[in-house]
């Protein structure tokens, strides 16, 4: 045995082992202890390779499965690749390289870092979202949606840069410009598919019975309740969704037969409406074009407007926007007051009615909006307790009804029951409730990704491909470069078919699923990858599934958790599982800020390289210190100086293996004192490991440590014990 500690002989030396004793690591099909399911989210490999996040939270689930294995836990610990998507086009595009060659040499980098740092991963289940034996079950689902009236084709806007002739993602399109050409992007109405996932909000019947006995599939805001996941991520989902219970109600309009709707979750407030907003956008608009007296100026305002995307329209904090539709006035139906009505561009037709009564008094929004078009701002609402003022800002809480005509005196809560029953009794509104989510746009009109298997038929329509036929395979001679159209519909081999149902001359759909599908899924492959007859055999998702912690990226709080879900509760409502919530546990790791607390970013020269920590002090090292920042959690800095302490640490350990080797007594009488620091550190890093507290288990390890330096002689035992604990921490030189 070497007397110095060599990190690169001895993390070479356990890494080829492993290589060579892959079963090691691999989840044991026939065995019947209990098993536990342990996953990363899988990464996208770009050419970038590993960052330190990655190192982070891949090393939490790698302490997690090999703590797991030592008691005796059958585990499951797989990992893949999220190969399909805009960025990796993106990049092709850029080095002129088709996707999947540079996809390709980006995972076997990460696969090779990944190796590096000793993660027990079970290689036998890779899977590549990019490889048709995967989307060819990717295509699958969407038949079995299609099938299930869950997959339609509607009209949805989408940005369109005019000089590239081309639809941009959201990201490509921030500020309103393209970031290819920089050209002003418009909104463009384009036929795409969805996926309905608004069907999942609240809970469905089901004939198949849930894991906790209920006879239907829990919805996407009920499941939340029963699952273990960070509050602000649950949070995020409901925010997202954006469940408002409300009620909606009709306005006449002066001198027309015509009603506008609005919704609203304040009625306590319609008093002191003294202005309505709709959408530029809104069908109203056009048919209330011959009364506009300032038309043009009107029909500028909708043309701006779409510039825009929805998320600017929403987020943005610039000053309120908006235009009078001058010699149009609404009717308030409480106060019998006529009233100007405003298009502004912070409303979304699609959300609610398209249209909103607007009360300065109590809304931030339209109390900004007031202002700036000098509207009158009327208080209707007081506080229960103290003074509230509506000089410098709305009030915004409930409280008691003022101004409010008979009803003066009420609550708001009971003001909100009252004038509902009101809207009801005259058929003029009714109790309302309204969400945010709207159905999933899956289609993108790109060349990396999963072929949607649709064709179409001059005299059938759109016709879905047998599955027999699966996989649609995605063409590699396509020119990728960007056009105007779907890269796919430029290909005469793939597109042109025969309709399967009457053999006619067709087409093949040329658009590509959104990568969100591919990662909808991937986790119940982990349990069958190589499964060529069905997604997963029934069995395997019985004795594997769901999964039992779940880690990943905080970025990912909304979307793709959210179509996770929703696919899973698909699943089991089509009683082909029997459990509704895909993960169990979720634990998002924190961010790791460089050295002078930015984030890190090629751009900034900030970036810490795996590769070269590891070269320098080794994984075990670098797997240490990272847990040893701090909470999982929380955001942390990077500090060279600290994993210069926990290579200490570890050179302390290796001398300490050359202390017994060379002590006269390798046993060694009992020390009570040590025995029972051991039986503490033994309780605190079992708990701390089952609590993801990894930080402080190191410290206890370190105080152990300590303990052991002060003794002349220490019992090979109880240094074995020691490693033990040590071992998913720094499992090379353990």
């Amino acid at each position: 045995m070497d007397e110095k500690y060599d990190h690169q002989k001895i993390e070479q030396k356990w890494q080829k082992f492993w290589d060579e004793n892959q079963q090691l690591f691999a989840a044991d099909e026939k065995s019947d202890a209990e098993k536990k399911y342990i996953l990363d989210m899988f990464p996208y490999p770009s050419a970038d390779g590993l960052h330190a996040g990655h190192v982070e939270s891949y090393t939490a689930t790698d302490i997690v499965s090999r703590y797991l294995r030592m008691k005796g836990k059958n585990v499951l610990h797989p990992q893949g690749w999220d190969a399909f998507g805009l960025p990796a086009e993106n990049f092709a595009i850029k080095t002129k390289t088709h996707p999947s060659i540079t996809t390709q040499k980006s995972i076997a980098t990460f696969k090779r870092q990944m190796k590096m740092l000793g993660l027990s991963y079970d290689w036998s289940r890779e899977i590549d979202s990019s490889n048709q034996e995967y989307y060819k079950w990717t295509q699958w689902f969407f038949l079995l949606f299609y099938k299930n009236g869950l997959a339609y084709r509607g009209i949805a806007k989408v940005n369109w840069c005019p000089s590239c002739q081309t639809v941009l993602a959201n990201e490509q399109a921030e500020g309103g410009v393209c970031e290819r050409c920089g050209t002003q992007v418009v909104q463009k109405d384009l036929e795409q598919w969805f996926f309905k996932i608004t069907d999942f909000i609240e809970d469905r019947p089901s004939f198949a019975k849930a894991t906790d006995g209920r006879r239907k599939t829990s919805g996407l805001i009920s499941g939340l309740d029963k699952i273990d996941w960070p509050e602000h991520t649950k949070a995020a989902q409901k925010n997202w969704i954006g469940k408002s219970e409300g009620a909606e109600f009709q306005m006449g309009i002066s001198g027309i037969d015509k009603k506008l709707g609005v919704f609203t979750t304040r009625l306590d407030t319609v008093f002191g409406m003294t202005f309505a907003l709709i959408a530029p956008e809104h069908q109203l608009v056009q048919e209330l074009r011959d009364k506009i007296a300032n038309w043009p100026e009107v029909e500028k305002y909708i043309v701006e407007t779409k510039k825009k995307s929805e998320l600017q329209r929403i987020t943005e904090v610039k000053e309120k926007t908006g235009v009078e539709l001058e010699g149009v006035k609404i009717l308030n139906p409480f106060t019998k007051k006529e009233m100007p009505l405003f298009a502004s561009d912070f409303i979304l037709a699609h959300y609610g009615t398209g249209a909103v009564m607007a009360v300065p008094g109590h809304d931030q929004r339209d109390y900004e909006f007031a202002k700036k078009f000098n509207l009158p701002i009327v208080e209707v609402i007081k506080s229960k307790i103290g003074k509230s003022s509506i000089e410098k800002e709305a009030f915004l809480d409930d409280g008691i009804l003022i101004n409010s005509e008979d009803n003066d005196g009420l609550t708001s809560e009971e003001a909100r029951k009252e004038l509902t029953i009101w809207l009801d009794k005259n058929k003029i509104g009714k109790k309302t409730i309204n969400y945010k989510l709207r159905d999933w746009l899956i289609s993108r009109q790109r060349y990396w990704g999963a072929p949607i298997p649709i064709i179409y038929c001059d005299s059938c329509g759109a016709v879905p491909v047998p599955e027999k036929d699966l996989p649609v395979l995605l063409p590699d001679d396509v020119d990728f470069m960007p056009t105007g159209e779907s890269p796919l519909a430029r290909s005469k081999k793939f597109q042109d078919v025969k309709c399967p149902k009457c053999g006619a001359k067709a087409k093949r759909e040329s658009d590509t699923m959104d990568t969100f599908v591919c990662s909808s899924w991937y986790y119940f492959r982990y349990a069958d990858p190589h499964n060529e007859k069905e997604f997963v055999a029934k069995e395997k998702i019985k004795k594997w599934l769901p999964v039992d912690l779940y880690v990943g990226g905080a970025e990912h709080t909304v979307l793709h958790l959210l179509y996770s879900r929703f696919f899973t509760k698909v699943l089991h409502n089509l009683k082909l599982i029997d459990f509704d919530e895909p993960f169990l546990k979720m634990r998002h790791q924190g961010i790791v800020l460089a050295q002078d607390g930015q984030k890190m970013s090629k751009s900034l020269g900030n970036v810490i390289n795996p590769d070269d920590v590891v070269a320098q002090f080794g994984a075990d090292a670098l797997r240490m210190f990272e847990m040893f920042m701090g909470p999982l959690e929380d955001s942390k800095k990077w500090d060279t100086k600290g994993i210069i302490g926990i290579y200490r640490f570890l050179e302390r350990t290796w001398n300490f293996i050359s202390k017994i080797k060379n002590q006269k007594s390798k046993t060694q009488i009992k020390n009570q004192k040590l025995e029972n620091r051991i039986h503490k550190t033994i309780k605190k890093v079992t708990e701390d490991i089952e609590m993801l507290k990894f930080n402080t288990a190191i410290s206890s390890m370190m105080i152990l440590i300590n303990e052991f330096a002060k003794e002349e002689e220490i019992a090979q035992e109880d240094f074995e014990t020691f490693l033990k604990l040590l071992s998913p921490f720094a499992p090379h030189i353990a």
